[in-house]
């Protein structure tokens, strides 16, 4: 794993999904934590198993706690437009509200949400 420091959060790098499963959200939680000493990780969609977007699967949940446990925040960038889900919908809009995950479309507004929160 590649990460790149961008204030404080880790930008992980590379188009591979690293996070399958709990067990490899913390590992790269873990590595990065170590590697670069961030509270934060910037995450792209892509680097996500599919089955986080289908809230059915608990994927989602397993993971996210994970992140929660361990103190680090989470922030997930991509375009979220094409899914149909309107419990997925609410979950990203409910994540935003908050302060430890987000759903972002860009590198520069979750590093500006990850700089309020």
């Amino acid at each position: 794993m590649i990460f790149e420091k961008k204030e404080n959060a880790a930008l992980i790098c590379g188009e591979e999904i690293l996070i399958t499963d709990a067990s490899s959200a913390v590992e790269l939680l873990a590595s990065a934590r170590y590697e670069t000493d961030c509270s934060a990780i910037i995450l792209h969609k892509e680097q996500l198993d599919e089955s986080f977007f289908r809230l059915s699967s608990g994927l989602a949940g397993e993971i996210l706690q994970k992140f929660v446990n361990y103190q680090m925040r989470l922030a997930i960038v991509g375009d979220f437009s094409h899914y149909t889900s309107k419990p997925l919908k609410d979950f990203i809009y409910e994540s935003n509200q908050g302060s430890h995950v987000g759903f972002w479309p860009t590198e520069e507004e979750a590093l500006a949400w990850l700089r309020r929160s």
